[in-house]
């Protein structure tokens, strides 16, 4: 059965502790550093008291060529570990704070190495096993092995530093339910509580500062970037929030590089190479560590990749003069971040007033003292020959001191430890300010859940500690600008801006790698697109770079990547964001193209009614009762028809007015050709019957005048009927001539449809003028034939126009339908000025002869008649007069064509029997 890994780790500890603690405690091992001194490995920094805390701070670099440790860390180190120190004595000065407690510490060096400080971590659990049974264990000789020393209990632990060593440790001390506060450690996976449930921090998580630095790029609208991160926990996971964080804001990554651990200058010239590659991307986003940072600057430097990229680096570059130095012209115009902290003033005068001889607690200072003044102390046996000096304790301050950033929340961090083990000690030990049993042995678990976790409070330097439900505190950055000093001639760090869950920037300091400041860099793949173009990737798949395409006039921008069409009726707004509808277009009663056929039909209307009521008035006259009353009355009701079709063709299109427009046309047409078509009909069968025979013609009387042009009207009307079942009207959207642009509301019927629907009246008037023709020579005294012929002519003349203008203009609907109207206007006037107006005429002008008289010119028809028509044409004329006019055609071969008239008892003239 397989061992879980928790407990196969325990196992492993509780030997190795074993062995240290009872049998080799007394074994000491040395490691070289860089001025060939040996010292202890387990050598720790120690402040006596009741309640200890332990403590892990990179001491030492990481060393090189096999080495643990390399040389002393000044800043991040050794101030690091005084502040601590520096921490605890004023806690054990103030009274308010474990009153009559005395607080202290136990401080190991990580050498900035995991394994390392996993190494001196086991030291601050040692005290868990001393409760361990002595008589269980023999030594070889038989003898009871005993522990050379009680180890004191650790009531929580500060550090470690690099996240890396934070996430080793935090995975032991878990183990034995020892709390963790850290200082400096901001990877996002020490937020996982179920992985890393003892460990908080009062620095915030690098997903905060990915943010930050997201928030920047997008500030500028650099969409292509570069990344580079340093291999570890601090790089990997802090790159990996800010990809992201760039995916969400649509910030393309152009190329993510890796420094692995142990990198040489080879793996730093490839990485520059890489980068340099990217032509475009003009920003490189760093989460290295500090060493990291200075080789890469230092690999740009020897490509002489000047001005050539912008750096905008996390905290691990920071403000720190390290990665900087010979690399000013390189770093030039770089944004870093900052945690936002203030500087302890105490801890300046603390620190500067610190001596090798009377800081004894520290074993690391005197070999800082040596580093920062370039001297050695002296010793027995010391041959360095690079030495210049002796050490003398009583150096000068160094002018390049400056205070660590970290300090404050280093000072935040074991206060927040001392203030939860003071509210603590208050509900455990009631009524004493001194340790009880109960304190004794710490309960870490109650101790993190119950009152670290609850810590609020304000350090008194600005800040307000506390922590979420992840034990992360919050996000305060401060915005930093690597520029040149125009006055010291000198290159620093500006700050420019902070961020605290939102990014506050003054643009206007910022000094870029040109050296210049307003000319803001440009990094991105492909330009923006405009508002009307979408963006083709093509086969690539790389959504950082694209190809802009203009979306057709009627689509609009779904999204980034996609234009759609919009539909028909509908058009793209003005930012080609959404649709709209269309305006239906359609004509309007105050446009020229309507006012023109209303006009005209209004001037027809108006002149039809005249010549109905004067028809009306003069009813039994003689012209009017010769040209036939009822179909003159047919004639003008259809003429009445075309004129008022003219206003339902203008109105608006619904199913109604398109019912009314299919129905009227034709019908109005069909009620004028069929009349006309009857009149012809019967002048013809009249004297084509004189020339054959005396009989009379069949169907020649009013009343079957009216049955047959009611007959010819019925056709039009099924043909009608049967269209408007087959086609049912309704109204459509017509795009006239692909403009996506225009909506004509239009009837739901085919230009071709509407012009087969009038291919009957089209027959009637091609009947009508073949009729017209075929009784031009009549005699002139039955000469309507010829006012209709030519009425006939003037029609064939206008329809023969109508056809190509109309469907010319398919694309021009207000033309189209003007077009309609006039010619539908004009062939009711034709039939009423070629048939009415000389009626009229006689009526009006020339009322005297507008009487009963017979006046022939027989020389008009000089046909040899076969029979005499005179009876058939005064039996017609009878029922129009109500009296009987006989006419006589005598053919006589001598004197040409006699004709003679007989009138009954009731006149004694002649009336006029013109037809």
């Amino acid at each position: 059965m397989e061992i879980p890994y928790h407990s196969r780790l325990v196992w492993g500890v509780v030997l190795i502790l074993f062995y240290k603690t009872y049998l080799f405690d007394s074994v000491i091992t040395f490691r070289g550093n860089d001025t060939g001194k040996l010292s202890r490995s387990d050598e720790s920094a120690n402040v006596k008291g009741d309640i200890i805390l332990g403590g892990l701070f990179p001491v030492h670099q990481k060393g090189d060529d096999g080495a643990e440790c390399g040389a002393i860390n000044i800043q991040r180190g050794v101030q690091r570990l005084e502040a601590m120190l520096f921490t605890v004595d004023r806690i054990n000065s103030d009274p308010d704070v474990l009153p009559g407690i005395v607080l202290g510490a136990e401080i190991f060096d990580t050498c900035s190495r995991g394994t390392y400080a996993l190494e001196r971590s086991l030291e601050f659990i040692r005290a868990s096993f001393a409760n361990l049974d002595s008589a269980d264990f023999k030594c070889d000789d038989g003898s009871e092995a005993k522990a050379n020393a009680t180890p004191r209990a650790i009531a929580g632990v500060i550090g470690g530093s690099y996240s890396s060593v934070s996430i080793q440790v935090a995975n032991l001390l878990r183990l034995f339910k020892l709390p963790q506060i850290s200082y400096a450690s901001t990877s996002a996976d020490l937020s996982d509580k179920k992985r890393y449930d003892y460990f908080v921090r009062t620095v915030p998580p690098d997903g905060f500062q990915a943010k930050a630095m997201a928030d920047i790029v997008q500030l500028f609208n650099w969409t292509y970037v570069s990344t580079v991160a340093s291999e570890g926990d601090y790089g990997q996971s802090g790159i990996e929030s800010f990809q992201n964080e760039a995916r969400a804001r649509n910030i393309c990554i152009s190329i993510s590089i890796k420094i692995i651990s142990n990198s040489n200058q080879e793996t730093f010239d490839k990485a520059i190479e890489g980068l340099h590659g990217k032509k475009n991307a003009m920003i490189v986003v760093l989460f290295l560590r500090v060493e990291d940072a200075r080789n890469l600057l230092l690999a740009a430097k020897r490509k002489k990749l000047y001005n050539r990229f912008t750096w905008i680096a996390s905290d691990g570059w920071g403000m720190q003069d390290k990665p900087v130095v010979g690399n000013e012209d390189i770093a030039e115009g770089a944004m870093t971040i900052e945690l936002d902290s203030t500087l302890i003033p105490e801890f300046d005068t603390y620190f500067l007033k610190l001596k090798p001889e009377t800081n004894t607690r520290n074993p690391w200072f005197e070999e800082y003292w040596e580093t920062v003044h370039e001297c050695k102390f002296w010793t027995q046996g010391n041959t360095d020959q690079n030495i210049r000096r002796n050490c003398t304790g009583r150096e000068k301050r160094p002018d390049v001191y400056q205070q660590e950033t970290k300090v404050q929340f280093i000072y935040n961090a074991v206060y927040a430890m001392a203030l939860s083990l003071d509210r603590m000690h208050r509900d455990v030990c009631p009524g004493t300010t001194k340790l009880c049993e109960n304190m004794k042995k710490i309960d870490g678990e109650r101790l993190l859940k119950e009152y670290i976790l609850n810590t609020s409070f304000n350090d008194g330097y600005g800040a307000m500690v506390q922590f979420d439900s992840k034990g992360d505190a919050l996000g305060r950055y401060r915005i930093m600008n690597y520029q040149k000093n125009p006055k010291t001639n000198k290159y620093e760090y500006v700050v420019v801006g902070n961020w605290s869950m939102s990014l506050q920037l003054d643009v206007d300091r910022l000094v870029w790698s040109s050296g210049t400041s307003g000319v803001i860099p440009e990094s991105r793949c492909s330009e923006p697109c405009s508002f009307d173009q979408y963006k083709y990737i093509g086969k690539s798949g790389d959504s950082c770079c694209w190809v802009c395409i203009t979306c057709q006039d009627f689509e609009y921008l779904k999204d980034e990547f996609t234009c759609e069409d919009c539909g028909r009726g509908r058009w793209p707004n003005k930012d080609k964001r959404d649709c709209h509808v269309l305006p239906k277009q359609y004509m309007q009663w105050d446009s020229v193209y309507s006012l023109v056929p209303m006009v005209l039909a209004c001037v027809g209307l108006i002149a039809t009614l005249v010549v109905i009521l004067t028809f009306m008035k003069f009813h039994d006259t003689p012209v009017v009762m010769a040209s036939g009353r009822e179909l003159s009355y047919f004639l003008l009701s259809g003429c009445l028809m075309c004129y008022f079709i003219t206003f339902i063709l203008i109105a608006k299109p619904s199913t109604i007015m398109c019912a009314i427009q299919r129905f009227g046309v034709g019908f109005g047409f069909s009620v004028i050709y069929s009349s006309l078509l009857t009149k012809t009909n019967r002048i013809s069968r009249i004297f084509d019957s004189a020339r054959r025979s005396a009989r009379r013609p069949p169907f020649i009387s009013p009343k079957s005048q009216i049955v047959i042009t009611c007959i010819l009207i019925l056709i039009q009307i099924l043909f009608t009927i049967v269209w408007l079942v087959i086609e049912p009207p309704g109204t459509r959207i017509y795009l006239p001539n692909g403009k996506r642009n225009e909506v004509i509301l239009k009837c739901k019927t085919d230009d071709i449809s509407f012009l087969v629907s009038l291919m009957y009246n089209m027959l009637l008037i091609i009947v009508c003028t073949l009729y017209a023709v075929k009784t031009r020579k009549i005699p002139e005294n039955f000469n309507e034939s010829k006012f209709i012929g030519f009425a006939m002519y003037t029609t064939c003349i206008i329809w023969l126009a109508f056809v190509p203008i109309y469907f010319g203009t398919l694309n021009s609907f207000q033309v189209q339908i003007t077009t309609l109207c006039i010619s539908i206007s004009l062939s009711a006037t034709v039939a009423l000025l070629c048939l009415f107006t000389p009626k009229m005429y006689i009526i009006v002008f020339q009322p005297e002869k507008n009487v009963r008289r017979l006046t022939m010119n027989s020389a008009s028809y000089n046909k040899k008649p076969q029979t005499t028509t005179s009876s058939i044409l005064t039996s017609n004329n009878h029922d129009a007069f109500s009296e009987r006019i006989k006419l006589s055609v005598n053919y006589d071969q001598r004197f040409g064509v006699t004709t003679t008239a007989e009138k009954d008892d009731k006149s004694k003239d002649t009336p006029a029997s013109s037809l």
